[in-house]
């Protein structure tokens, strides 16, 4: 009869039960957005921003230790990054690859939830008009001016985005030069489907970059605390003279009610 000792010798181990396979790491990203609170940090971030850990649990409405527990996840897991000034801790998404996963799982997951209140649901108005998507445009403004710089011959697209030697000297004409070094590896267009309009919208180097100028130039200007954008005056002129983008195009609707999607605390 084996003794109690060698049956244990015996039998295998947790590793050796469940080996690693092609599908171990896919299973664990998975599970790390397999949690409601964590699913919101990451949604939270895509505004492209650092937040701290006490930001993102008053957010989720959770205890900072329990913020704390899902971070360590998400950045042991690879899909944000830290650094800490002081006794602050902040987060953000490790890089566009991050940004592109969730938002399209966004995509894919359907739409969200009816609001609940009147201001709630002036925020998901917000989002949905005009947002950012991590560094670059999304929402029916960034549908629209993709589409624009589509019909204008200055993307194509072809299996996915590109941007054509007309669309380099557009580029230009803005102060943007997409073969700069800064650049460095990164795609400059590539397709990202918005959750909301279920289309896709710029992203990659170019993407970036008239996100940036758009903000710069005060084409647009962040509403509430979150993603959601305003075009401002500047913004409709500008845009209207540049790709020929109207109202319609840029609200998707009437024009706004005052004092709604302009005051809405536009959550993520």
């Amino acid at each position: 009869m084996d003794s109690p000792d060698r049956a244990r010798r015996a039998r295998p181990s947790p590793s050796e039960r469940h080996p690693e396979h092609a599908g171990s790491g896919l299973a664990r990203l998975a599970g790390l957005l397999a949690d409601d609170t964590r699913a919101l940090f990451c949604l939270a971030l895509l505004d492209g921003r650092a937040w701290t850990a006490g930001e993102l649990a008053r957010l989720a409405h959770v205890a900072p230790s329990t913020a704390g527990e899902h971070l360590d996840k998400l950045v042991a897991g690879g899909l944000l990054a830290q650094e800490r000034q002081g006794r602050h801790r902040y987060v953000r998404l490790a890089g566009p690859s991050s940004a592109r996963l969730v938002e399209e799982l966004a995509a894919h997951a359907g739409p969200p939830p009816a609001a609940r209140s009147l201001r709630e649901a002036s925020a998901n108005t917000a989002m949905a008009r005009a947002r950012t998507c991590y560094d670059h445009l999304a929402g029916r403004l960034g549908v629209a001016v993709t589409d624009a710089l589509l019909e204008r011959g200055l993307l194509r697209q072809d299996t996915g985005f590109a941007v054509t030697g007309a669309g380099l000297r557009w580029f230009g004409g803005l102060g943007i030069d997409l073969k700069a070094r800064q650049y460095g590896r990164r795609p400059a267009a590539r397709a990202c489907l918005d959750w909301t309009e279920r289309r896709p919208h710029l992203a990659g180097a170019a993407g970036a970059a008239l996100c940036r100028h758009a903000l710069k130039a005060g084409w647009c200007e962040r509403i509430g605390t979150r993603r959601a954008l305003r075009v401002t005056d500047a913004g409709r002129h500008d845009l209207r003279e540049l790709l020929g983008l109207t109202g319609a195009d840029l609200d998707g609707g009437p024009a706004d009610t005052p004092g709604t999607a302009g005051t809405a605390e536009a959550t993520a």
